[in-house]
Order: C-alpha cells, then structure tokens, then sequence
C-alpha cells in the first residue's frame, strides 16, 4: 500500500513536469510555425514595448505640467498600439496562443519541482495554555473587526483579560503591556495594525513570554507570513487552548522594533505629508518629481554587510528578506527565523535604468541582499522613516538590526499555512525530473 502511494508520489511530478516541457516547446513550436521570421519582430515589438512604457512611467512621475500628462498618454498608448500590430499582421491569435502555452507551462513546472518541497517554516512546540493572557484591543483597527468579530467577547470568555483601547486619547500601548506583566501576565495580546503589533512584540520578547496575533488590521502582513486566518481574526484566539509556539526573529531599527520592514526615502517622504491623507494621488503626484531626482530630501547611503548603495531613492529593510523572483509572492516572506535582515535598494537615475528594471533582480538600479546589521546614513541631521506603517523621523545615522528567534508567537495549530510561493523554473532541472 504505502509502495504504490511512493510510486503514484514520484509519478505526478513526473508527468506534470513532462507536461511543462511540451507546453514550452509547443509555445516556441507555434511561434516558428505560423510566424516564422516574423516572431523575431513580434518578439522585439514586445520587447520594445514594455521598455518604452517603463521609461514613459519614469518621465511621468518625474516631470510636470504637459510633458508628464504626455507622458501618461505614451504609456497608455504603448501597449495597446504593440497589440494592435500584432492583429494589423494577423497573428495576435498567435501571440495569444503561444504566451498561454508557455504561462502554462511555467506554471506547471513551478509545481512539479515544488511538489514535495515542505515549506521550510519555524519548527511547532507544544506548550502549555497561558494562564493569565493580557490582550489589548483597538476598536477602531481594520474599520472596526474587534467588534464585528466579537473579538473581546470571544477573548474573555475564553479567560484572557482585555484590555480596549481609548481612541479618543493617545495611550502607550507599550507601557500597558510592561504593567500587565508585572501584575502576572504570562501571554500579550494585540487585535490591531501591525505597528501596534511590533510595539507590543517588543515588550513580550524582553521578558520572554508569548506573543499571540489577532489580525485585526487593514492589511495584516505579519499575520500573513505566520499562516493566520486573515479573513477571520477569531480564529486566532483558538491559540489560547490549542496552540503551539514558533520562534521567529524580531527586527529593530534603533530600539524600536518592527515586525515587518523600515522603509526610507521616497515613500518614507510622501506618506509623511500631511496632505497624504486627505489626497493620496495628487501629493505623490506633486512630491515625486523633486524626491526621485534629488532636488527634495536628504541624499541617502547605505551600508549592509560589504556592499554600499549610494544615492538610493528608496530603501527597504525587512525582518527576514522577502520574496522577489516571483510575482505571487511578492509582498510575503517564506521564513521568519533566517537571522537575517532583507535590504531592497532602488537606484534610478535615468528613464533607460527604469526601463532596465524589467530584467528583475539583475537590473543595475535594483539591489537586493540580506545583512545581520544596515546603516542608513544622510547628508542631513534626520531622516524620514515608515515603520510597520507608522510615520517617524530619526536622527543619523540609523542603525538596523535582528535579533534571532528573540520573539515566541503563540499561534493556532490548525491554521490555513502560509501561501505557497514558487521561484523561477528551473528547466535543467525539470527535464531531469522528467526523464528520472
């Protein structure tokens, strides 16, 4: 029994990664065949198109008055003119045909070499259920979850104490949770965004206890990296009996700790306007121009490890380093516990170098690379930072670190998981796997 169910294992992947490389070859196959010659132009159009739409996006966002909304209009233009050609030759079916072969079998593949990889996560432990958990609440987080989910009721029944936030008055969310363990609180809660989240973090990992998350937030990243139930914030509080602990790493940039990442520069900049709130697209629209091309704003350097980004328009520190060679996981990170901090830096000088952006992480202008310790330094005394989504000024330099499996979150043990991601295919390896 369980030899035929090895055996039905090693079959799948195999035939599906036979199947990614018919589908390959059959896109090159129709390509060729109805298009002949022609394909070498059709690709170079396309090519060409994208280019010309990235370097009309770079000329809009730097540029004013005629010349930006010209240069709207030629991004706009661009890809609907390349498709027309396409048709005006009669072989956009072609085009069509060929690109869904091959999105097919990239997606194929991607499975087919990921199909028996375990997603490499911080290892589960048993513990007990806390005895006296402290949860703090912000009513008014996410537009209001903590109480269309019944969060405080569900909490105390459940004997946790809760404690809901005042939002007509600026508290401490920090020095709430210092007091509740010092009047015995072995769990520390929060329902909230991810700023309040990485402030309470912080004071569960100094004195060691659990962590538990309730994604009562707008967007809920963190919770999405540890597996939580994002849609229903409820099912976090099954933590409190049945849960199990994972050991993750903390970020912190100075003293403060964040959970998810530092950004510096450009949207740092735009989201401290106070403009920003009440007309998001007209104050990026007005700002940008002046903090991509440096007449506006502190000139940044960096420096990670060995290597030293100079000029960046924008940077990224993250808390483990995120996803960049796949578009379904940008955004996300697939381990909490590599110790390591993720630094994204974006240099863009010129329409050419934001056109030479669609090659990914090879791009000149785009650095990516891990650290244990980054440094941000300026040409003036501070500079502005957004932590968690919390809009700071620091003085310089800034000093980013991580400090490995600091912070024990205490989280579901049945849970939806963290969505799979898939890495570029690798086609040396399919067909490996598809003749082994």
């Amino acid at each position: 029994m369980h030899r035929d169910s090895g055996a039905r294992g090693r079959l799948v992947p195999r035939w599906s990664a036979r199947l990614a490389l018919v589908s390959a070859l059959a896109a090159v196959v129709v390509l060729l065949v109805f298009a002949g010659v022609k394909s070498i132009v059709l690709l170079g159009a396309g090519l060409a198109g994208l280019a010309v739409s990235a370097a009309s996006l770079w000329w809009a966002l730097t540029l004013r008055g005629t010349v930006r909304l010209l240069a709207f209009a030629l991004a706009a233009v661009v890809p609907p003119a390349v498709l027309a050609l396409y048709a005006w030759a009669d072989l956009l079916w072609v085009v069509l045909v060929s690109l869904a072969l091959w999105a097919l079998g990239v997606s194929v593949g991607g499975a087919a070499l990921s199909r028996d990889v375990e997603h490499a996560g911080p290892p589960e432990v048993r513990t007990a259920p806390p005895r006296r958990p402290f949860l703090i609440m912000n009513p008014r987080s996410g537009g209001g979850k903590v109480g269309t989910f019944h969060l405080r009721e569900r909490a105390e029944a459940l004997g946790a104490d809760v404690l809901l936030l005042d939002t007509a008055h600026q508290q401490d969310v920090a020095a709430l949770a210092d007091k509740a363990v010092q009047d015995g609180a072995d769990l520390l809660g929060v329902a909230g965004g991810d700023g309040t989240q990485a402030l309470v973090a912080a004071v569960a990992a100094r004195h060691g206890i659990p962590f538990l998350v309730i994604p009562a937030g707008t967007r809920n990243h963190f919770a999405l990296d540890l597996g939580l139930d994002r849609g229903d914030p409820s099912t976090s509080l099954d933590a409190l009996t049945d849960g199990v602990e994972l050991r993750i790493d903390i970020g912190y940039i100075g003293e403060r700790a964040f959970v998810n990442n530092a950004s510096f520069g450009t949207y740092a900049a735009v989201v401290q306007s106070p403009a920003y709130r009440d007309d998001k697209v007209r104050t990026i629209l007005r700002t940008l121009p002046d903090l991509l091309t440096h007449r506006r704003g502190p000139r940044l350097s960096v420096r990670a490890a060995d290597t030293v980004i100079d000029g960046p328009q924008a940077v990224l520190v993250s808390n483990n380093p995120y996803r960049m060679d796949d578009l379904a996981g940008l955004g996300r990170r697939e381990v909490l516990d590599s110790g390591a901090l993720g630094v994204l830096g974006l240099n863009v000088d010129s329409a050419r170098q934001a056109a030479e952006l669609l090659s990914g992480r090879r791009a000149p202008g785009l650095t990516t690379l891990t650290a244990q310790e980054v440094v941000i330094d300026a040409d003036g005394p501070e500079i502005e930072a957004g932590v968690d989504g919390e809009a700071l000024t620091l003085p310089t330099p800034v000093r980013c670190t991580i400090r490995p499996r600091a912070l024990r979150v205490r989280v579901p043990r049945h849970r939806p998981g963290v969505p799979r991601t898939r890495g570029p295919v690798d086609w040396r390896r399919l067909w490996k796997l598809a003749w082994s």
